[in-house]
């Protein structure tokens, strides 16, 4: 399955919120490393995974699909 990688300002654009609560209020409490965002190469970038991301915002958080992913 291919994915859509998306930067934190582009993630913003389709999810209409500002970056600051992107990272400050989402990341690692709704949206988690390994399941909705990765760092390539073991950098300080991080790439959100635009499916998973949306997948979440239709059917919220639960922990089976913490585990399914």
């Amino acid at each position: 399955m291919a994915y859509t990688y998306l930067t934190t300002e582009e993630l913003s654009q389709l999810i209409k919120y500002e970056t600051r609560v992107i990272r400050e209020q989402l990341k690692d409490s709704v949206l988690f490393e390994g399941i909705h965002y990765i760092r390539p190469f073991g950098g300080r970038k991080i790439l959100f995974i635009w499916e998973r991301v949306e997948d979440e915002m239709l059917n919220g958080v639960t922990a089976e699909s913490l585990l399914l992913k």
